[in-house]
């Protein structure tokens, strides 16, 4: 046989074991994705944000990661969603931390917390001073792995059936409100209730309920609030940036490659960015569609008011931190950052707004 022919042969030989051996390897590396999310399917926001990113992962690993998404209730309910990562029968949940108070008390700084951190200062906290370190070791005790993956700055103060001019106004009012800023309204004489995103709408409107917060004009003007509640206060005090979370199965996780961690963590940490921004360009306009279109009266909290829900968050936090060390080393990364951060935002990005809306009248 010629040398050249032997060659000829030889490499399309090689092509073809090539061609074999590819489909199962790269079937053989492909991992399965599920995740289950506590927001309904499309919805603006909350709903679209989670199912872009479930598609960026399958997209950007080329299928090595396979997402299917199942939105609250195809799957599991929205309450559910925790427990089913944790048990390993999905991988990873897309929703708010704060729901998972009740299993330890510190989830709810990695969402938000009563005259907590806002976006800015939860990326500074999370990423740079310590906080996801102390995420990992509360996710950890529970077999997860949790990464942020979107926010929703600072929220409304809720939607409400009649003015709220006083303290006395709150007492015995029935609330949708969770999270530690439930425990807050508790504190003034409220009766806090924590109710999924889409239950919300029918007990406000059968009366079951005599408030409740979401999220902002946007995410808001989708559930129709406004067609039971025409009193919409600002600002919340409760959640002055939501961070949401991907909460991973450790187990699965701790078998991805690098590479594939990697593909996650940068994922999730564009979505924050993403998410954060598209709140912003649709706030302010579905802001003036709800006042324009359908009525709704905006009002201001006022000082008495405000002074009286910083008094409770501090009995709150009091309680939460003394619930176990744990509990009480969040709570003082927590403080810490909020103090040192916050104090120089005081005299930068807080001043410069406030000094240009005078000068533009904004």
């Amino acid at each position: 046989m010629k040398r050249r022919k032997f060659l000829t042969g030889a490499a399309a030989g090689t092509a073809v074991a090539a061609s074999t051996l590819a489909a199962p390897a790269i079937a053989q590396s492909r991992k399965e994705m599920v995740i289950v999310s506590t927001w309904p399917r499309d919805f603006p926001g909350l709903g679209t944000s989670a199912q872009r990113l479930a598609k960026r992962i399958t997209d950007v690993s080329e299928g090595r990661l396979n997402v299917r998404y199942f939105a609250a209730g195809e799957r599991v309910g929205a309450f559910d969603s925790f427990d089913a990562v944790a048990s390993g029968n999905a991988q990873a949940y897309i929703g708010a931390d704060y729901y998972w108070k009740g299993k330890h008390p510190a989830w709810a700084f990695f969402t938000s917390v009563p005259f907590g951190l806002t976006y800015t200062e939860m990326g500074a906290w999370i990423f740079h001073l310590g906080g996801q370190q102390l995420w990992d070791e509360l996710a950890g005790g529970f077999g997860l792995k949790c990464l942020p993956c979107g926010n929703t700055g600072v929220q409304m103060g809720g939607w409400f059936r009649k003015e709220i001019n006083t303290v006395a106004d709150l007492k015995g009012l029935k609330m949708r409100i969770p999270g530690l800023g439930g425990d807050v309204m508790a504190k003034v004489g409220a009766s806090p209730v924590s109710l999924p995103g889409g239950q919300i709408y029918e007990n406000l409107v059968s009366g079951s309920l005599d408030a409740t917060e979401w999220v902002g004009p946007w995410n808001d003007y989708f559930l129709k609030f406004y067609e039971a509640a025409k009193y919409y206060y600002w600002p919340g005090m409760h959640e002055p940036g939501g961070f949401i979370s991907m909460g991973i199965n450790k187990a699965w996780w701790s078998k991805l490659s690098k590479t594939e961690q990697l593909i996650l963590t940068s994922l999730t940490t564009e979505e924050c960015e993403l998410m954060m921004s598209e709140v912003n360009a649709n706030n302010g306009v579905y802001l003036e569609r709800l006042i324009k279109e359908h009525g709704v009266q905006l009002r201001e909290f006022s000082d008495e008011i405000y002074d009286s829900f910083g008094k409770a968050a501090q009995a709150v936090f009091d309680e939460t931190r003394s619930h176990s060390p744990l509990a009480n080393k969040v709570y003082e990364s927590f403080v810490a950052a909020r103090k040192t951060v916050g104090g120089w935002l005081k005299i930068s990005d807080i001043a410069y707004s406030v000094k240009r809306n005078r000068v533009l009248g904004i």
